[in-house]
């Protein structure tokens, strides 16, 4: 055996008795794996089943990225005076730490960090994936002051971005199919108004009006008496302030706020690296379409059988006003959610790639009496002036931005304190007082239920405690 050879066989001998890998420590690769992963091809080309792209999506969902993954920012530009926004890849870290701010994203390694819980109603909670996030998981979204010390000691601590409570994940399938059926409702209202011009065209999608608009000869759209929609007409369900159309573009953005991992699809492609951190095609496509299958096809929430003091408590949630806005259910014309690669949210239904029928398991959608479902969200997606008393105080958002909130979605309310959309209500009653704010559309039905005898409003708490989260969600994919 000549010399090469035989220090080619020591070498290799070496390596094996020390557990060296030669090409790579070991521990410091990606944590999602090559076989972890899915091809765009495999999900849109039928090769795989729900529950494989289903068991895809929670890898991407639950796994701890690091930097070889592409977790964080890459290296830091000294020359970008505001660098609060997460898609420059170029925001400081804390003490010298590249892969922490908390105050502006990089606060977590997984999604599943901030969605964890499935029931606070119990001690200690139940934990599961997809869950909501408690107030120490609240996001803190681009500030530029925080006044911890309170220089005016006024008692509040001067702050200018956004406080987020991260909600759960739950029926979102529904909530998506929904929004892109009234998207197409209104935007078939909006050719209407070209089509008659000097008419006025009431914008109304399954119950819910969204105003009026009028659009003149030359094919301008006055769009001055819209209500709680953007002048595109697009119902974005998603976010506290209703500013996603989809589950995807939401994961898109999350991912790139909290952790510093940038989608291929929304950032230059596969070969760019717009963050700088030396890691190219970090969230794949088939990454992405994965993990939003997996999102949008979770257990829905569930109402607890219903007795009759829960039904006289619904029938005072009507009575008094909430379910102007808490809309009980709201019904689809289809029971096929589509997807899309995201952008052309006026377009809902083209370019789509995939679909699942919700009405089957683990989504479990009650079919309706035509070929949709009921979606038994207690919401009318629509935006609304929620007063004074809560709005934000971000400096990049207008004053009346500051004040709008989408209707929030009650069911599974009981299992999901605290509430509002920075967790400052720490009990049912607290979020129901909080809407009496001067200024609030909401104000009216609070002072109502304030209004109530105790029997009264036990009677009507008893029933939102019927709301409840999925009983085991996504055990299909979370079996050993």
């Amino acid at each position: 055996m000549d010399h090469f050879m035989k220090g080619l066989m020591l070498i290799s001998a070496l390596a094996l008795a020390s557990g060296a890998v030669l090409a790579e420590v070991i521990g410091d690769g990606p944590r999602l794996g090559a076989e972890d992963r899915v091809s765009q091809d495999q999900v849109a080309g039928g090769s795989l089943g729900l529950l494989e792209i289903r068991r895809a999506g929670l890898k991407v969902f639950t796994t701890p990225f690091n930097r070889a993954d592409g977790h964080g920012d890459g290296a830091h530009d000294a020359s970008v005076v505001d660098n609060r926004d997460p898609a420059m890849g170029n925001r400081p870290g804390l003490q010298s730490s590249s892969t922490l701010l908390r105050v502006n994203g990089l606060d977590s390694q997984s999604c599943l960090e901030c969605h964890s819980v499935v029931s606070s109603a119990s001690v200690p909670a139940q934990f599961g994936v997809g869950g909501v996030g408690t107030i120490n998981n609240n996001a803190l979204f681009q500030p530029g002051i925080i006044d911890v010390a309170d220089g005016d000691i006024d008692g509040i601590a001067e702050f200018n971005g956004r406080v987020i409570n991260p909600p759960f994940l739950f029926g979102s399938g529904g909530v998506e199919l929904l929004a892109r059926e009234m998207t197409a409702d209104l935007q078939a209202f909006r050719q209407q108004a070209l089509d008659e011009p000097g008419v006025p065209v009431a914008l109304v999608s399954k119950g819910v009006s969204f105003g009026a608009i009028t659009a003149d000869e030359f094919g301008e759209v006055d769009t001055s008496g819209l209500e709680g929609v953007d002048a595109d007409l697009v119902v974005r369900p998603f976010g506290r302030k209703g500013d996603k159309a989809s589950v995807r573009g939401f994961a898109v953005e999350a991912l790139s706020f909290h952790l510093g991992m940038q989608a291929a699809e929304a950032f230059g492609g596969e070969y760019a690296d717009q963050d700088n951190d030396g890691v190219y095609n970090e969230i794949s496509v088939g990454d992405l379409s994965a993990l939003s299958i997996f999102l949008t096809t979770m257990d829905r929430p569930r109402q607890e059988t219903s007795k009759e003091k829960d039904r006289h408590g619904f029938s005072l949630f009507n009575s008094i006003g909430c379910a102007n806005c808490h809309r009980p259910v709201l019904t689809t014309d289809s029971r096929y959610l589509h997807y899309k690669l995201t952008g052309a949210p006026q377009q809902p239904f083209e370019d789509t790639f995939y679909s699942v029928d919700l009405t089957r398991k683990p989504m479990n959608f009650q079919a309706a009496s035509g070929a949709g479902v009921r979606v038994e969200l207690f919401s009318d997606l629509k935006r609304h002036d929620m007063g004074e008393g809560l709005a934000e105080t971000f400096s990049k958002a207008t004053a009346e931005q500051n004040r709008q909130f989408i209707t929030a979605r009650l069911w599974g309310i009981a299992d999901t304190a605290p509430y509002m959309h920075d967790g400052r209500a720490l009990t049912l009653v607290e979020a129901i007082y909080s809407h009496d704010s001067p200024g609030s559309e909401a104000a009216p039905a609070a002072q109502a239920f304030n209004a109530l005898d105790d029997a009264d409003k036990n009677r009507l708490i008893r029933f939102l405690m019927t709301l409840r989260t999925p009983d085991k969600p996504n055990a299909d994919v979370l079996k050993p």
